[in-house]
């Protein structure tokens, strides 16, 4: 069977579009083709910065022939139905129809429409040039002088030629000549931009990657990403160092380079008195390059202190920066120190060695960390307008000596804005300094470092620093805190109470930075809940979901008790925070049926659901549960059937009324059952709790066995219901057992 080679070549891709780029080819391309009537055996996409590659293998070689019969009206039917079956039909007059009878409906025109299969190379050249114009980049732009004519190829930068090849294994390839606002498919493609400029022509894949290798192109991703890293960790460990790993800056160069070639660069050893955090970011920021640590010494993964501004943050730092680079990577453990060496990746294999590369990449670091330097040291000194900032600072009871107090007495007195509806910053650090105290009680964090936490929290947004990089906002915070001789636990709260950032984030561990984060997303969900601002379908500008989340994740996995509806008084926003924990605990492999048996609309005390749904889990499965389901589901599915019907209930169980001993027993084994169940609900023992309800399944089943339930005399039949009643009440302590499966 043939296979089909795919190349459009271009300017340079930006690289954090290349990856979904060519999946988006290679799935517009295989569903236009099976829509056709084709099917292949297998596609895999490529890409680099100057082209998206598609290799599809035993594509079938021509559609199938298609007949089809498609019924008519009646023979004797008004003219305007047959016109318009003749029309659907493709048919110019009814002559073209054929007629069938049905014994009970009488005859009835019917069309027989057969379509002819169509060859692969027909196919292919009908669908890639609407394809390739409406290819959904997130930018595009014309170009030349075919930009001026309305209707103008779109690209994401200029597109140079198109490779399109079609042949089996064995036999000579040809090419598929569509044709696109002048640029014809052919079978020639091009190297590398410098070293390997010249025509080169291909036939199939094989000789496709082998040609451009030799050409100085990689086509594989992964590959050049493995290139990358594993030359500079020989590159580093060479030089008595240890390269300090980013797999999404990796991502990033894989995309910018070609032919990649590793160097190492350097800077003044100076420079490493700035915090390593900025030193990685400045590198990182502007000149795509990775920093290095001595051999054996302990610093942080990339992706740590991550900025609110990529959403849930603070809206100063996303208005000023508004798509800053960010990851959801875990964050970092511990400190530890740098090198003044560092790694670039060269698209060029320099005749030098790459001498100027690397000398031409270390001017602009320099000049950068030059920068950071400059922030670093202004912030820890006097603001020049102290007098202005009393006002603020009384509010407060901020120290106008200290640097970070003083940075936020300057967001305070600027009146800088959180949002047009939700005041400012200072407003903000209000609201979330009241509602903290009252989180303080509840975590036992130490209600004085909890205040002083939260009045700095918010303080390094008028940083030079953050002001730089917004990503390490938090992180900043928590280093000029420490240098002024804050408290550990207030510094490292400053840090941690924009966690976790998702799922992968860490959780504060220290009570105080607990209490501060709790303050901090409540207070998010609240004011935004309260101006109508709320989550619609895939949007959430103010990333809701994962504040919400964040949230769940700190209760849950760090055992606090908090009545939800009583902290935000808002039950829509409860109902919000239910469906986080749905998504929570099915990540954790919880069952859904599980959940929503233990779920109600007005639990508001998360944990408590959890632990709810843990014993649930582990009880459902064992005989004592099996007996537990079974006993509830009969007499629960009875009682409903009844409801529905309007069946009379009486308002208790009368004693007087008990005339069998199955109902007799089945009373006082109710009772004992639930009074021995509360006992252990009050100790929140909820697996015990369910083992002493699941003694009822005798019971029941003895009562169905022995008792007529809708006996003829009314007072008899609503005691009887009331009693199987009962039983779901007791059983609804612990959950609801008929929305379980099984």
């Amino acid at each position: 069977m043939p296979d089909l080679l795919l190349e459009l070549r271009s300017e340079e891709i930006p690289a954090r579009m290349q990856r979904k780029a060519a999946g988006d080819l290679k799935k517009l391309v295989t569903d236009a083709l099976v829509e056709a009537g084709l099917s292949y055996e297998g596609a895999r996409e490529y890409w680099t910065p100057r082209r998206l590659t598609l290799d599809i293998r035993g594509l079938t070689a021509r559609s199938a022939d298609v007949r089809e019969e498609r019924k008519g009206p009646r023979t004797d039917a008004n003219e305007k139905a047959i016109e318009g079956f003749l029309r659907g039909a493709g048919l110019s007059s009814i002559s073209e129809a054929q007629v069938q009878s049905d014994p009970k409906k009488g005859d009835f025109y019917v069309a027989i429409i057969s379509k002819p299969g169509r060859a692969a190379e027909e196919i292919v050249a009908a669908v890639m040039p609407d394809i390739i114009r409406n290819f959904p980049w997130p930018k595009s732009m014309r170009w030349g002088k075919a930009s001026a004519k309305p209707g103008s190829l779109r690209w994401v930068r200029p597109l140079q030629s198109i490779v399109c090849t079609f042949g089996t294994e064995h036999e000579e390839t040809t090419v598929i000549p569509f044709e696109i606002d002048g640029i014809v498919a052919s079978n020639v493609t091009y190297g590398h931009r410098f070293h390997a400029p010249g025509p080169i022509t291909v036939k199939r894949f094989e000789d496709y990657a082998s040609s451009l290798e030799k050409a100085y192109v990689v086509l594989d991703a992964e590959r050049r990403k493995d290139i990358i890293l594993h030359d500079a960790r020989d590159v580093a460990f060479a030089n008595g160092l240890e390269l300090v790993e980013d797999e999404g800056l990796l991502e990033e160069v894989s995309g910018l380079v070609e032919w990649p070639q590793v160097l190492m660069g350097s800077f003044e050893e100076d420079y490493l008195s700035i915090p390593s955090e900025i030193i990685r970011l400045t590198i990182k920021t502007n000149q795509k390059c990775f920093v290095t640590r001595p051999q054996g010494g302990h610093l942080p993964l990339e992706g740590g202190g991550r900025s609110e501004a990529a959403g849930g943050g603070d809206l100063t730092s996303q208005q000023n920066h508004p798509t800053p680079a960010l990851r959801a990577d875990p964050p970092p453990q511990g400190e530890g120190a740098l090198s003044n060496r560092f790694i670039l990746i060269s698209n060029i294999q320099a005749m030098d060695g790459g001498k100027e590369i690397i000398h031409g990449n270390g001017k602009v670091v320099r000049a950068r960390l030059s920068d950071a330097l400059h922030f670093w040291k202004r912030d820890q000194g006097d603001l020049p307008d102290l007098e202005t900032l009393e006002a603020s600072a009384a509010k407060f009871g901020l120290d106008l000596k200290k640097p970070l107090d003083q940075r936020m007495a300057k967001l305070d007195a600027l009146n800088v804005t959180f949002h047009a509806k939700l005041g400012s910053q200072g407003e903000r650090v209000t609201r979330i300094r009241a509602l903290a105290a009252e989180l303080a009680k509840i975590t036992g964090a130490d209600a004085a470092l909890v205040d002083r936490a939260v009045v700095l929290a918010k303080a390094d947004l008028r940083t030079e620093a953050v002001g730089e990089f917004p990503e390490l906002q938090g992180v900043m915070g928590r280093k000029y805190a420490s240098l002024q001789g804050e408290n550990a636990s207030v510094a490292t709260a400053i840090e941690d109470h924009y966690k976790p950032q998702g799922p992968s984030d860490r959780v504060p561990e220290d009570k105080v930075a607990i209490t501060v984060a709790l303050a901090d997303k409540l207070d998010t969900l609240v004011g935004f809940w309260a101006i109508g601002e709320k989550p619609t379908g895939s949007k959430d500008p103010y990333a809701l979901r994962r504040a919400a989340l964040g949230v769940v994740r700190i209760l849950l996995e760090r055992g606090v008790r908090l009545p939800l509806l009583a902290t935000t008084k808002d039950a829509d926003l409860l109902a919000f925070f239910h469906d986080r924990l749905k998504v929570y605990l099915r990540d954790l492999g919880a069952r859904h049926d599980l959940i929503d048996a233990v779920l109600t609309p007005e639990a508001d005390d998360l944990l408590m659901v959890a632990r709810r749904v843990e014993a649930l889990t582990a009880f459902i499965t064992s005989e004592d549960g099996k007996n537990l389901l079974a006993g509830t589901k009969r007499a629960t599915q009875f009682l409903a059937a009844e409801e529905k019907k309007g069946t009379v209930f009486a308002d208790g169980v009368s004693d007087a009324l008990l005339k069998l001993d199955a109902e007799k027993d089945l009373f006082a084994a109710v009772k004992a059952a639930s009074a021995e169940a509360s006992d252990a609900i009050a100790k929140e023992d909820f697996r015990s709790a369910m083992s002493a309800l699941s003694k009822l399944r005798a019971p029941v089943d003895r009562f169905f066995e022995d008792v007529l339930v809708n006996d003829e005399d009314a007072a008899i039949r609503a005691n009887r219901l009331a009693l199987l009643r009962l039983i779901r009440e007791a059983t609804g302590t612990v959950a609801d057992f008929s929305k379980i499966a099984g």
